[in-house]
């Protein structure tokens, strides 16, 4: 067979996916000889198109699939796509706009109908996708939140916890979104610093209108919903107002002052204005003081007839006209630039509007309990373990959840009104009779959708058929690992958790491992209006998928962010090229050999030094290697196996074993140098197989071809084991004694500009001599024509030197180079680099600098006298060597 010369990623890609389907190695079905491994995909929204950040998140959970598998468990990842609730309908909306309409135009039924239509032809796209990346998933088990049997699990979940009393209709502040008509829970919400203004507004006493009280607003059209001033009971300044009444500006509406621990007597004028209706801190402060709630707001963002003369204007438009009028009348003090945290829509950015409104709510303090108590008794860990606090701190402090959503799109709350007397209760379809009452015939559902997340926070065990039994959820349930970033950390990590602790008696995963955010090379997240994204399926077709998973796993350090760039991949693409040519040129060369029999490398009897050391350090890389998959550290694994592959394998052993496949040496030598090569390159593949698993699959089907050897999918082989009998540390500390002599002479080659093609001679100071071989070793793989070694020779005149360890080296430059011209270039280095170091420390010997400049310059500033430093040092040595 012909090996081409060239990686074709494309078809070879699509080849081996097809492989892997067609032998179902991607499925995973019960089976009690073997401990199960499972994973539930982060369902993406329906809307969703492929980014790096789904790439990163699912090219890590088949990492996590294909290492497990090769450990001997029995897979199952299950893929599926999430409805999106919010999300969704606006991109449906978003096409009726488009078509002069409203959702409210064409009504419920018909919107629906539409949303699913939609769904079907679109909403697997992202799955689809996610082939591309070699993603193991079990495509016979697609899931989407909005199916019947999840519609099950959502109804059944429903029903238990409305009927323990968990499940509550409550009237209380919610977070609004004027844009999505919906509510939403505190975790839904995004606090955004914006530029925008402080407003300080005279409140006159109604006694004394002379006498006011300053009050300083963000938002000044909620002042018409005031009903007090509250000040702290021990600020002095204002303990002669407590009781007293105040006249509401524009309104000519009295209101009280009232006396409150909460109000920070340092901030602003130490009063504070309390808007009960639209502010989650008065609304708190209102309850306490039974002020009375006056709304102001509406669910649209405009002002209620309770604002006066402003109804019916947009909030913002009213805020204008309100300051135009306050300014006019006399009341408005002052205004201020001013920078604070707005809140707005997760979804759609729209600035929220807090507003008090009739909502159902999940109770959650028994749950955050359990949850609680799993986290702490490590039945469910978190990878890295820095993110346990944040979320033991979130659950400790965690209010009941709001599950109510004002939209259609989603799984319509399963409550049920009874026309006659009122009554609520739960059903899923008609019911045919009222329980409190002889009604049997009138009966309406409420309006209302759950929140996404509530459907979602079900998934680890609704994906395998709960709330019926079965063999899939006894086997595969708890899963096992659960990939994710930190930013649902709160909104859907911590709600499975409660949710499987609650239906299932069991924490839903044992393990969590958080990863960053991907972003651009300069630290930005990648956004379409940033202009810096970059499409994964691009880069696919640029370099190969191969190239972007070793990419992301390389950068992908557990729990930081990766900065990354198109030339982020070119790396990893060389990377796969060097380990195609690598396998190419040993296999080309062991077609071309016949009668040559391969053996264990155990059973060899002939090896050199060279041969042993590859060996020895192997077991090294096997053993750190697993140690870094165990620990879930893929970017170790990727790393170490890196520097193993391409220094150690490609270019210290091949480079060295060359003469031995080239020449006619004989036929026991060759069969050795093959059976070491053909043994490490397998062990390498099956090592490195679940982070680029194509090009793996693709050389370890050459090397069965070639060898005639039963082939055998990576996907399924077991992870190289350990072998103590070939490992040896004193060969190992031979040949690093080789290597950095090597290294040592090829440094004095480079600096001392000896072009590669003369030939030198060399001069080792050693207190143990130097084998033969080792002699050849260093020949071969520095051009030295003579190599002279003991213990006591001395430096040749005009000679380079460099030191190692075990060994001083000298390599004299007569004929080499011309010395006086060589001298006098590394005079003119000197001087630039003693001005360059003059001109830094200058600068740092400025006071002014040191403490003004920020302080990344300084570090910088004082990097670049390091490193001149280090220059004029290493210069002026070579100059001595020259005399």
């Amino acid at each position: 067979m012909k090996i081409v010369s060239k990686y074709e990623p494309k078809s070879i890609e699509e080849k081996w996916y097809d492989f892997w389907l067609e032998q179902k190695i991607n499925q995973g079905k019960p089976d009690a000889s073997k401990k199960a491994y499972t994973i539930v995909i982060p369902p993406p929204n329906i809307t969703g198109a492929l980014h790096m950040g789904h790439a990163l998140n699912n090219i890590l959970q088949d990492v996590f699939i294909r290492f497990n598998k090769k450990r001997g468990f029995n897979t199952c990842w299950i893929p599926g796509t999430d409805h999106g609730g919010i999300a969704t309908q606006n991109v449906m909306e978003k096409q009726l706009l488009q078509e002069g309409l409203t959702r409210h135009d064409i009504g419920r039924k018909a919107f629906l109908e539409r949303m699913w239509s939609w769904r079907f032809k679109t909403g697997d796209t992202i799955l689809m996708q996610l082939r591309k990346l070699g993603c193991l998933c079990d495509w016979d088990r697609i899931k989407f939140t909005m199916d019947d049997d999840c519609g099950d699990a959502v109804y059944e979940s429903f029903k238990v916890l409305f009927e323990e009393g968990l499940i509550y209709r409550g009237n209380y502040l919610i977070n609004w979104c004027p844009r999505c008509l919906t509510a939403l829970s505190d975790i839904e919400v995004e606090h955004l610093d914006k530029n925008g203004h402080l407003w300080h507004i005279n409140y006159p006493l109604k006694n004394n209108p002379e006498i006011t009280i300053t009050v300083a607003t963000t938002r000044p059209e909620t002042m018409l919903g005031d009903t007090a001033v509250a000040v702290n009971p021990q600020d002095e300044r204002y303990l002669h107002l407590i009781g007293e009444t105040l006249i509401l500006p524009l309104t000519n509406r009295e209101i009280p002052v009232i006396a409150d621990d909460m109000v920070d007597m340092e901030f602003g004028t130490g009063c504070v204005k309390i808007t009960p209706s639209h502010d989650s801190n008065d609304y708190e402060t209102g309850k306490k003081h039974d002020l009375e709630f006056i709304t102001v707001i509406d669910k649209q963002g405009k002002m209620t007839a309770a604002a006066g003369k402003y109804q019916s204007l947009e909030r913002y438009k009213a805020r204008k006209e309100i300051v135009q009028d306050l300014d006019a009348c006399g009341y408005l003090k002052g205004i201020e630039k001013y920078k604070n945290k707005v809140s707005v829509c997760y979804r759609c950015q729209t600035v929220i509007e807090p507003l008090i409104s009739p909502q159902w709510y999940v109770k959650t303090k028994e749950m955050a309990k359990a949850a609680i108590e799993a986290s702490e008794e490590k039945r469910v860990e978190f990878l890295p373990a820095t993110w346990e606090k944040p979320y033991l701190n979130w659950m400790k402090n965690l209010h009941d959840w709001c599950i109510s959503r004002q939209i259609w799109w989603g799984h319509r709350i399963p409550i049920w009104y009874c026309d006659k007397c009122q009554t609520p209760q739960v059903a899923k379809d008609l019911p045919s009779e009222c329980k409190s009452c002889d009604n049997k015939e009138n009966f309406r559902q409420d309006e209302d959708v759950l929140d996404t997340w509530f459907s979602s926070a079900l998934w680890p065990f609704s994906t395998l058929g709960w709330p019926k039994e079965s063999k899939d959820l006894e086997y595969f349930y708890p899963t096992s690992v659960l990939a994710t970033g930190h930013e649902i950390l709160y909104l859907w990590v911590a709600k499975m958790i409660m949710m499987g602790l609650k239906f299932m008696g069991d924490v839903p995963f044992k393990n969590v491992y958080i990863h960053g955010i991907v972003r651009d090379s300069k630290g930005k997240k990648m956004s379409k209006s940033l202009g810096n994204v970059i499409n994964p399926l691009d880069i696919i077709a640029k370099f190969s998928t191969d190239a972007l998973r070793f990419t992301l796993i390389t950068n992908g350090v557990m729990g930081r962010d990766l900065h990354i760039a198109d030339d982020s991949f070119v790396m990893s693409r060389n990377f796969c090229n060097k380990l195609w040519n690598a396998s190419r040129l040993i296999l080309t060369n062991l077609q071309n050999e016949e009668g040559l029999v391969l053996k264990e490398v155990q059973e060899l009897n002939n090896l050199e030094l060279a041969d042993k050391w590859m060996l020895s350090i192997l077991q090294g890389i096997k053993k750190s290697v697993k140690k870094h998959y165990q620990k879930s550290d893929f970017s170790m694994v990727a790393r170490e196996l890196y520097e193993f592959i391409w220094s150690k394998y490609c270019d210290w052993y091949l480079e060295l074993v060359k003469t031995r496949l080239y020449s006619k040496s004989s036929s026991k030598d060759r069969e050795s140098v093959y059976s070491v090569l053909i043994f490490i390159l397998s062990e390498i593949l099956s090592m490195i197989n679940p982070i680029i698993p194509f090009i793996t699959e693709e050389i370890n089907e050459n090397i069965a071809k070639i060898t005639g050897r039963e082939h055998q999918s990576l996907s399924i082989t077991n992870f190289p084991e350990y072998d103590e009998t070939l490992v040896s540390e004193d060969l190992e500390l031979e040949m690093q004694r080789v290597i950095d002599i090597v290294l040592g002479i090829r440094n004095i080659r480079g600096e001392m500009r000896v072009p590669p093609t003369k030939e030198i001679d060399v001069f080792i100071k050693i207190e143990q001599p130097l084998s033969a071989l080792e002699i050849t070793y260093i020949q071969k793989l520095t051009k030295a024509a003579n190599i002279e070694h003991s213990s006591l020779l001395k430096k040749p005149l005009r000679s380079a030197v460099n030191i190692t360890k075990d060994a001083e080296i000298y390599v004299p430059l007569g004929g080499l180079i011309d010395l006086e011209k060589e001298k006098s270039r590394l005079q003119k280095e000197l001087a630039n680099f003693e001005k360059e170091l003059a001109m830094v420390t200058m600068k740092l010997n400025n006071e002014n600098f040191i403490k003004r400049a920020p302080k990344a310059e300084v570090d910088k500033t004082k990097k670049k006298q390091e490193v001149a430093l280090e220059k004029i040092v290493k210069v002026k040595l070579n100059l001595a060597d020259m005399e």
